[in-house]
């Protein structure tokens, strides 16, 4: 993807440019203005399968959890069509291995309502992310027309010397094990995503289409 400067020099411009990412290190994102952040992955719980006592007590847990915070995080939660063409196959190839005539006969029939489920509607996966932010000039608060000037061009990178990236993962690690000991009161598991789970992340939420036949 590339856009064509409207001049007369046409070198096209990487979409790269625009967007807020300067690298990923450590498991941790460095943005083009100096901040920095890390993702956890977070199960879900059957908040509705709970008794009336122990849904006050999550909804407590949560309001405690919230209060505690002294910066601010977010929460994003992504749906996607699920891939069982790798599922499919994995039956396909265990049905084919299967020497018990009543087992093959079972798995085949297991396939062909996988296929007709389906087909019924799509089925839809959903990840729950945490993201964790740590930004030294957090007193710091743009303006709406600051912010929209800088969403309109190209960022500019400011690049982190290790020894400043080390003191800012520092401080991010602390507010890391803050944000995982309140969601796990809650009975929320947390996992911290690593480099290459945090690109592969990127990849496919900037490449939906392709990603579903082009993996990373």
């Amino acid at each position: 993807m590339a856009k064509k400067n409207s001049g007369k020099n046409n070198t096209p411009v990487s979409t790269q440019q625009y967007l807020d990412i300067a690298e990923i290190k450590d498991s941790t994102i460095v943005m083009k203005d100096g901040t920095i952040r890390a993702i956890f992955l977070a199960s879900s719980i059957n908040f509705a399968l709970k008794s009336e006592d122990e849904q006050n007590a999550v909804i407590g847990s949560y309001v405690r959890f919230l209060n505690n915070l002294s910066f601010t995080l977010q929460i994003v939660i992504q749906s996607r069509e699920l891939n069982i063409e790798n599922y499919l196959a994995y039956l396909q190839g265990k049905e084919k291995e299967q020497t018990n005539k009543l087992l093959k006969l079972q798995t085949a029939e297991y396939i062909d309502y996988i296929k007709e489920l389906t087909s019924l509607g799509q089925i839809m996966n959903k990840r729950f992310y945490v993201v964790v932010p740590y930004d030294p000039l957090t007193d710091q608060h743009k303006g709406f027309f600051d912010s929209l000037k800088e969403a309109l061009r190209p960022a500019s990178s400011i690049v982190l010397k290790d020894k400043t990236f080390r003191r800012y993962k520092k401080s991010l690690d602390l507010r890391l094990e803050s944000v995982a000991t309140g969601l796990t009161s809650l009975g929320v598991s947390v996992e911290r995503l690593n480099t290459q789970q945090l690109i592969e992340l990127f990849y496919n939420t900037y490449n939906p289409e392709t990603s579903k036949n082009q993996k990373l």
